[in-house]
């Protein structure tokens, strides 16, 4: 490097504690690339020409060797302590490169800032195999101009330059030139805060630390729960089609603001999941095909109306998870395929770039600044937007080799398995950074095969996720509830066979977008049945949901019974609650059973643990009736779940029960102001000694057809010895009703 190149690059960075020499810099940016270039060759996997059949599950060798994969991982530090975090110098260089730099945003993408007495913007970006790079914008009429041009700070390709007079709000992209002369599209900033409207895609220059947070009641509550023994009840949504203006278009962040956190709080979910926010080119991927990891989307204003967004949510004690997409990206020509004309964040093999599927690039986890890109974006969102949970999407996708691909399309690992090492060590990385930062932050796995400890650690091996969506029970409850009621018996073990492996895993119980989209109908009309079997089936679905072990989480408009598909092109169905009165009892259904979920800590506090749940029958195939008790910590809270999946009432119906006392019917399914057919009991119910079910007790119960019924200790008899109690209750048998509680109390 020469003495002129030297002092550009003293001259561009500006470090505010002390001027450095350019023998300083010279020997810092050597250090830095050394480094780097030693961290790059250890992270590099050894691969083998030889071939394998293809595994459905993490090879044996692959696992006993995770351990030692895993010793090559940095240990993973907060850098929030760091005040120097957002400086372009020797330190946040070396970081970034070695990727542990988990704030990298700070000193990539643009900044404004003051540098020798100048106020402008300070653009830095990573472009590894260009030879030169150029600033271009509407500040120079988006032309290549010398006097534009980046200067590169290391061998390992940052780029940067500082611009006075540059104002908030200039647009701007990337332009790369290689060694044979080459140029590349004008790109998008990777590190860009803001970017324009599709169909335009400039990055924009954005001043970010102008929203001024005030919810740190929330944030002090948050930091106290312990929220595998808390209520978790997701909404999950989708912020352009959710609701409209009247001419169709998309509402703002700001006036989302107005009319979502009331709604969700008085519908009674406590989270709300918000499909990717990233920037993205095409409406129809939903956002799942992303450019701008740091830029929310544009399409309903700027990150300070988001930010205002998540803040009222907050208000009404709703917490917020993000969609974030780590394993792959769009490859639209503005954005990060072949960034700097090369593959720069994906894989350079095409087998292992090249995502057939979705028709996208994957990541290369093993590059250090894609790790440090991408565990940046997750601690940005976590920081910068206070959001209280993120659900990693396609997680299979990072763990295999051969996702998607058939036998002869991929390579085995260094140790002949077809599991992702250097995925699996990114998603270890990642889960300890975000601890790190904030242990009370959620951590969530869309993972839909059977890899284990994904959420739980078995010896010490985990990928460190706090739950799990679960798959399994997914697909094999919206396969039964389709099945005629004559053959459920049938299939009678796709409703029990999830408490099998229930505790493997921290799980979250998911009816997601996925599920009501391509032809798989909406949730209302999977159901078995004419309209009011159709409406009867959900109300009893979603009830058999949320009395099953796991947290959970339903789609948006499943809460009326749209009967259409979710369509991403415009709001939802809202018209047919004020139009048809079963859309209205549904709602009002939905809003009740979501509030009777968080009333009774029977259903969330023991979630995972195997004290919160037994069956008291799960073997009556030939009437489609499953019996469950769920428990707190408290016995007095103990909840009975009946769910009947056939259209026939049980006016005499014997169940067992736990305890000796006093029970009543808490929730009906089947209650007409639902819509159902009204058969509900409106008496006490007194437990006589008689073992049934392998309980000690029993009861005589009405079962409501297509329905759950739920039912409660009321009072629990211990003060009175049990064969006076027996004899109390024999004399009373034959006394009305009316006189029935009177004498239950004569008998206490």
């Amino acid at each position: 490097m020469s003495n002129a190149d030297t002092k550009k690059i003293d001259h561009e960075l500006d470090i505010q504690s002390k001027e450095i020499t350019s023998e300083e810099t010279v020997e810092t940016l050597k250090d830095t690339a050394q480094n780097a270039s030693k961290v790059a060759k250890k992270m590099s996997s050894s691969k083998k020409s030889n071939r394998t059949t293809k595994k459905k599950a993490p090879s044996i060798k692959a696992k006993a060797n995770l351990s030692n994969s895993n010793s090559e991982n940095k240990e993973v530090k907060s850098n929030t302590k760091k005040s120097n975090s957002h400086e372009l110098n020797k330190e946040n260089i070396k970081k970034f490169h070695e990727g542990t730099n988990y704030e990298a945003y700070k000193i990539l993408g643009s900044h404004i800032k003051t540098e020798k007495r100048k106020k402008g913007v300070r653009f830095t970006t990573w472009a590894p195999n260009a030879k030169d790079a150029y600033l271009v914008g509407d500040f120079n009429d988006f032309k290549i101009d010398e006097n534009y041009k980046l200067e590169k700070l290391d061998e390992n390709g940052l780029w940067s330059l500082f611009l006075p007079h540059i104002n908030d709000g200039s647009k701007y992209k990337y332009c790369f030139i290689d060694e044979l002369g080459n140029q590349s599209d004008f790109k998008s900033d990777p590190y860009a805060i803001q970017s324009e409207l599709r169909p335009k895609t400039a990055s924009i220059v954005f001043e970010s630390d102008k929203f001024k947070w005030n919810d740190k009641k929330w944030m002090s509550k948050r930091n106290k729960l312990n929220i595998y023994e808390m209520p978790m009840n997701i909404y999950e949504m989708h912020l352009g089609s959710w609701k409209r203006n009247e001419e169709g278009e998309f509402l703002t962040y700001a006036q989302l603001s107005e009319i979502l956190p009331k709604y969700l709080k008085d519908m009674g979910y406590t989270y709300v999941e918000l499909m990717p926010l990233g920037e993205h080119p095409l409406d129809a991927s939903w956002g799942y095909q992303g450019t701008g990891y740091y830029s929310p989307t544009s399409r309903y204003g700027d990150l300070n109306g988001l930010k205002m967004l998540i803040e009222k949510l907050h208000d009404e004690e709703i917490g917020v998870i993000i969609d974030w997409v780590p394993g792959h990206f769009c490859k639209d020509s503005h954005g990060l395929y072949k960034f700097d004309g090369t593959t720069t964040y994906e894989y350079s093999e095409e087998w292992r770039s090249e995502n057939c599927g979705w028709g996208t690039c994957n990541f290369d986890l093993g590059k250090p600044e894609v790790r440090s890109y991408l565990i940046s974006n997750a601690l940005y969102w976590i920081k910068e937007f206070h959001i209280d949970g993120i659900r990693v999407d396609a997680v299979s996708s990072i763990l295999y080799l051969d996702y998607g691909k058939e036998e002869g399309e991929w390579e085995p690992n260094q140790f002949g398995g077809n599991a992702n090492l250097e995925g699996i060590e990114f998603l270890q990385q990642l889960n300890k950074a975000v601890k790190a930062e904030d242990p009370n932050v959620l951590m969530i796995a869309e993972e839909s095969t059977s890899w284990p400890n994904v959420s739980k650690s078995n010896n010490g091996e985990s990928l460190g996720f706090n739950f799990k969506w679960n798959m399994g029970w997914m697909n094999d409850t919206l396969e039964y509830i389709k099945v005629d009621p004559l053959y459920r018996k049938f299939n009678h073990d796709k409703v029990t066979f999830s408490m099998m492996y229930n505790y493997s895993e921290n799980f979250i119980l998911p009816i997601s977008h996925d599920e009501v989209v391509h032809g798989k109908k909406s949730l209302v009309d999977k159901m078995w049945g004419d309209y009011w079997n159709k409406f009867s089936g959900l109300r009893l679905f979603a009830s058999y949901m949320m009395g099953h072990p796991g947290k959970k989480l339903l789609f948006m408009g499943c809460e009326f019974g749209q009967f259409i598909e979710w369509r991403e092109y415009e709001e939802l169905e809202w018209f047919l609650i004020d139009k048809y009165d079963m859309h209205r009892q549904t709602q009002v259904f939905f809003k009740d059973l979501n509030h009777f979920y968080i009333d009774n800590k029977a259903l969330w506090e023991l979630d995972h643990d195997e004290k919160g749940f037994t069956w008291i029958d799960a073997d009556n195939s030939s009437q489609s009736i499953l019996e469950f008790i769920r428990r707190s910590k408290d016995d007095n809270d103990t909840l009975i779940f009946i769910s009947n999946f056939t259209p026939i009432v049980y006016y005499d119906y014997k169940i067992g029960v736990p305890f000796l006392g006093e029970y009543e019917e808490v929730f009906n399914t089947d209650d007409s102001k639902y819509g159902g057919s009204g058969q509900v009991m409106g008496e006490t119910l007194i437990s006589k000694k008689l073992e049934y079910h392998n309980q000690p007790y029993s009861l005589q119960i009405k079962v409501p057809p297509m329905a759950t019924l739920v039912l409660k200790i009321k009072s629990i008899y211990k003060d009175i010895e049990e064969k006076t109690f027996m004899k109390k209750v024999t004399e009373i048998a034959e006394i009305d009703r009316e006189e029935l509680l009177d004498k239950i109390e004569d008998i206490k």
